[in-house]
């Protein structure tokens, strides 16, 4: 399963995501020819060499009518570049492509882009995100909040870029490290504000996150909405073969540490999670449809052991198996359609025979065969439903079915 992995020690932004992974990519002048083709009114993307601290990254330039983004003064957006005022959310004196646009304007804009409609999709949920957080901050509607930093161009280049970038790389799974929010104060239009922003400090809610020792703002808005949306997973970097590994770097430099987004893509090593909870209130038939629900949805596997629980009471313990990527719809079907009020986790490693399926043409049809192999051994085995079909339509045992088709 391909894996992605963002390290967020060091804060997390839209310019330094998308240069990180940028540094994934194969065929990166191509890639740099179809993101300047997405059409975004006057702005152009430009890929720089960047090292900081010995180490080699790449900086991602976003120019608005030829002039980089964060040129002028008040006109950095992101807490990794140059060390002048921060904008927020908050009204600001310059026009140069960051005008205030409401979520009907973006809207507008998106429309007209050159993306696939599920890459817009993508694009205007996560300005959602934001916005949402915006109307708390200010006390709005979603139909009259107005967009700041991210109603700026370059803005929004980030955010198409990185669902562009991600939709190439297709990862099966996203995980990342907790954020580095950073500490102090920022100053914008309207004073002074503590760090995080009042936007970013709703949009991480519920993401594991820490100040770190560094007095700056290191996670933006827009960082804060892009891993939100696309994260899946917290934690350290899961077990995995690593196939590529790039460094996006921010403008701001300090002295003792390099200021840069990792993404490290890879094959990650076969894992399942198993989902575990005990209950002694359900009647079979529930225990058995949530069972069937499981897996309709996928599981690997569903089943259930009879118990004695507290009170001398019989009960069951329902386990499911799944990838990662499935955890947060199976636990949400066990809450569901459970009476559970905790479910316990744990990860496995699983060793598995290669699989595939052949199809035996047989005088009684088709009868699909399960074939296995792997660690020194090979299996086949006919389909139970395919011999049970047979048995009945020839009023033989499956025994005589199976000797027959010499299975």
């Amino acid at each position: 399963m391909k894996e992605l992995f963002l390290d967020l020690s060091m804060g997390a932004a839209g310019d330094m995501l998308t240069a990180a992974l940028l540094g994934l990519v194969e065929d990166r002048e191509e890639t740099m020819r179809e993101l300047n083709g997405i059409g975004i009114p006057q702005v152009s993307y430009e890929i720089q060499p960047a090292i900081q601290c010995g180490i080699s990254g790449l900086h991602m330039k976003v120019s608005f009518c030829g002039q980089e983004e964060g040129a002028e003064e008040h006109c950095c957006r992101h807490g990794h570049g140059h060390e002048h005022e921060h904008d927020h959310g908050h009204d600001h004196e310059h026009n140069h492509g960051h005008e205030h646009r409401s979520l009907k304007d973006i809207e507008k804009t998106v429309a007209s882009l050159k993306l696939s409609e599920k890459l817009k999709g993508q694009v205007l949920d996560i300005y959602r995100i934001v916005a949402q957080a915006e109307c708390e901050v200010h006390g709005r509607t979603m139909e009259n909040i107005h967009f700041h930093e991210l109603g700026t161009m370059d803005a929004l280049a980030d955010i198409c870029a990185v669902c562009y970038l991600i939709d190439k790389l297709a990862p099966a799974h996203i995980s990342a490290s907790p954020v580095r929010l950073g500490s102090g104060t920022v100053k914008c239009a309207h004073g002074y504000m503590p760090v995080p922003a009042p936007a970013t400090a709703l949009i991480i809610k519920g993401m594991p996150v820490f100040a770190g020792d560094i007095e700056k703002e290191m996670c933006t808005p827009t960082g804060a909405a892009l891993v939100r949306y696309f994260a899946e997973d917290f934690g350290q970097m899961p077990e995995m073969t690593v196939d590529a590994v790039g460094c996006g770097m921010g403008s701001r430099t300090f002295a003792d540490r390099p200021n840069c987004l990792r993404a490290v893509l890879g094959q990650a090593h076969e894992g399942v999670i198993e989902l575990c909870c005990n209950v002694d209130d359900m009647s079979p038939e529930a225990v058995g449809f949530l069972l069937e629900k499981l897996m309709d949805e996928g599981a690997l596997d569903a089943w259930y052991e009879s118990v004695g629980m507290k009170k001398f009471r019989p009960g069951v313990i329902i386990s499911c198996l799944c990838t990662k990527a499935q955890r947060n719809k199976m636990l949400n079907l066990i809450f569901k359609h459970s009476s559970t009020i905790g479910i316990r986790e744990t990860l496995c490693r699983r060793y598995v025979l290669k699989r595939q399926e052949e199809i035996l043409e047989s005088p009684y049809g088709q009868v699909r065969v399960k074939c296995s192999k792997g660690y020194g051994v090979e299996r086949r085995k006919a389909e139970f439903e395919d011999l049970a079909r047979i048995s009945r339509e020839r009023d033989l045992s499956l025994e005589e079915v199976k000797k027959q088709l010499c299975l």
